[in-house]
């Protein structure tokens, strides 16, 4: 072909052959990646992953991959998936991830290897229009607030030329708006085929669109809401795909415990309440005795489910036991009344519903929805079962009862990864020393292929670390006020341009109130404003410094000058307090394990490491690492979290600091 220097592939050569040897050869250099984006250069690091996802592909199996900042991991997995020739499932961590999966990077990567890549873009079914409960409560408009009618005329408006019903398309729409609880419905409430607009639903439409394509692109809540459901027929949207690539795996444990756990809370049972009286409006009008009957047993549901649920509250408190406390089958015991008077006016419901010939569709999905919540209290109220930790949790004026697996290693191995041919498993964050043993165990994968890349930035030149030599002891009074000092003088060095990333919010207000009239620099502070605002505003306004705590750990990019360091106050440990935490604790001193070395370092280590991965983003990134945390150098296992760190020169010298950013 005129053009291509000898040996060099065509697009044409690229469908044929070992999918090893293709996705390697895209990355020549007159190859179609050179060739489509400019000065691109060949990573040794992301060539590795490509080949290595690509052997697995082909051969089988599952690979755990940790791809060091600056790889270009993204591209490494989905050239392979592209041109595979199998439906590959993608899952990320983030919604932002999402976004450049499907919006950027696989359109660049069709038009560059020069063959199309059907793709399809699944989110949670709540962000989709429900076309049957808009109508439901467009014949009830006049009920409705002021300002809630123009919202519904606006989404009317949109309904009938939106392609998709994804709420994104409608950017004004306030995330936090209870109109749109009622114009969406999540597995419980969807009907189903039942549903009168069932072939013209926007789930249908994309779960339809995902049938036919070769990427299918999700993010982990998606993935273990569907994998939860798949016994139970519909509720499933996302197609089998044979080959799937997991991104920001170090996340899935956390997903897994949240989906496969069991949680009946204030906002779950008051969407009960309003959906089954709202479904007492499709009764015919001769059914007057028996809507009544009905209105009163589903009052009754309410009130002892939310006597139930502020019982637990008043359990919590009486413990002062902050926002979540344990549930030993003693409190449980002390819940019984509440729970059987709960249980037994959901039987009654369903036993009412039950005695009617013929339910129309919106009542018989109460009737399951009624059962289902009956079954999780039964299992929240036996907190003696080993299998989970039973806990109550407080936020805002919300109260739930939750029972989470302790152990998510089977349920990761049989519902997340199951049957598949193969699954890649990558993130920046899963080794610990090198060595990938925690995310084995973890994952339930002891028998997967592992492979370990090196960030591709070069952290020597790149970043220095800053640890200071005299701080008091983490859990001290004192270590706040001394934490506040060394911020100050690290951010009169570089200028402000800093995340301060807390492991509390009590620690974050403290040293924020410190810091206030002890800098000169913009703060910004978590909680003040939405999460995106606040990126927005610091990535707006110069030598800006934000303090956050645990959401903006990971999942945060901010390239370039105006982030230019990274400090950290405490070793994130997870709290022992904590039920979950508590309870794996627990579960691997039983078997003989050591907890501390074989969970809470490594898992505080894998934390650390996302936070101080928001610094250098890009090769011209530089900047100031800064771990305020004694115990990195005072304990023995502090030489584990400096084994994990980027090999950054490490200075106590707030002076080097300041040379360091001295441009020769």
């Amino acid at each position: 072909m005129p053009g291509i220097p000898p040996g060099v592939p065509s697009r044409e050569a690229l469908k044929n052959g070992p999918l090893t040897e293709r996705v390697a050869s895209a990355f020549d250099e007159f190859g179609p990646l050179a060739t489509a984006f400019p000065g691109f250069e060949v990573r040794p690091g992301q060539l590795r992953l490509a080949v290595e996802v690509a052997r697995a592909f082909e051969h089988g199996g599952t690979l755990i991959a940790e791809a060091g900042t600056g790889t270009g991991k993204t591209l490494a997995y989905l050239l392979p998936a592209a041109l595979s020739g199998r439906r590959v499932l993608v899952s990320t961590g983030t919604r932002n991830l999402q976004d450049q999966i499907f919006y950027k990077d696989l359109p660049a990567l069709a038009d560059a290897l020069g063959i199309p890549v059907r793709a399809a873009y699944m989110k949670g079914r709540t962000n989709y229009l429900c076309l049957h409960r808009f109508e439901r409560l467009a014949e009830a408009e006049a009920g409705l607030a002021p300002d809630e009618r123009e919202w519904l005329q606006r989404i009317g408006e949109w309904a009938a030329e939106t392609h998709t019903g994804d709420r994104a398309e409608i950017e004004d729409l306030p995330d936090d708006t209870p109109l749109w609880s009622e114009l969406t419905a999540n597995a419980e409430q969807c009907l189903g085929r039942e549903c009168p607009r069932y072939n013209d639903c926007f789930v249908t439409r994309m779960r339809d669109t995902a049938a036919d394509a070769s990427v299918v692109v999700v993010n982990h809540h998606l993935l273990c809401a569907d994998a939860s459901v798949r016994q139970g027929g519909f509720g499933e949207v996302i197609p089998d795909c044979d080959l799937a690539v997991i991104d920001e795996a170090h996340q899935l444990e956390d997903v897994v415990t949240q989906y496969f756990g069991v949680a009946v809370g204030t906002h779950r049972v008051d969407e009960f309440a309003r959906d089954a009286s709202q479904a007492l409006g499709v009764l015919p009008r001769e059914s007057g005795l028996l809507a009544t009957t009905l209105a009163h047993t589903i009052q009754d549901v309410h009130e002892q489910c939310r006597r139930l649920l502020d019982n637990a509250r008043i359990e919590l408190r009486s413990q002062e036991s902050g926002d979540r406390m344990r549930l030993t089958p003693a409190a449980t015991d002390r819940l019984s009344d509440a729970g059987n008077a709960a249980r037994e006016s959901l039987d009654r419901l369903t036993h009412q519903l039950h005695g009617q010939a013929e339910l129309p569709e919106e009542l018989t999905s109460i009737v399951a929805r009624a059962q289902a919540l009956r079954d999780d209290l039964t299992i929240l109220l036996a907190a003696d079962d080993p299998a989970f930790v039973h806990f109550v949790e407080t936020r805002g004026r919300s109260v739930t009862l939750r029972a989470a697996p302790i152990e998510v290693s089977r349920i990761i191995r049989s519902h997340i990864i199951g049957d598949r041919a193969s699954t890649v498993l990558t993130s920046a964050t899963l080794a610990v020393e090198g060595a990938f043993d925690y995310a084995k165990s973890r994952l339930g994968l002891e028998d997967a292929a592992t492979l370990l890349l090196p960030s591709e930035f070069d952290f020597r030149t790149q970043a220095v670390m800053f640890l200071p030599s005299e701080m008091p002891d983490p859990r001290s009074p004192e270590f706040n006020s001394a934490a506040a000092w060394q911020i100050g003088e690290i951010l009169d060095r570089t200028s402000g341009r800093a995340f301060v990333l807390f492991t509390s919010y009590a620690a974050m207000r403290d040293v924020h109130a410190r810091l206030a009239t002890r800098v000169s620099w913009p703060l910004f502070v978590q909680g003040t404003a939405p999460r995106s605002s606040l990126l927005r505003d610091f990535r707006a306004t110069p030598n800006a410094v934000l303090l956050a705590t645990s959401s903006f750990w990971q999942g945060v990019d901010v390239v370039g000058d105006a982030l230019s360091c990274v400090i950290i106050d405490r070793l994130p440990f997870a709290s022992p307090a904590d039920p979950l935490v508590a309870a794996r604790i627990a579960a691997i001193e039983r078997r003989g394990g050591q907890a501390f070395h074989e969970y809470q370092v490594p898992l505080a280590t894998l934390t650390l490491l996302q936070g101080l991965g928001r610094l250098i983003r890009s090769r011209s990134d530089r900047g100031v690492l800064a771990v305020l945390d004694p115990r990195l150098r005072r304990m023995s296992y502090g030489r584990r979290f400096l084994g994990s760190f980027p090999p950054a020169p490490i200075t106590d010298d707030l002076d080097a600091v300041a040379r360091f950013f001295v441009v020769d």
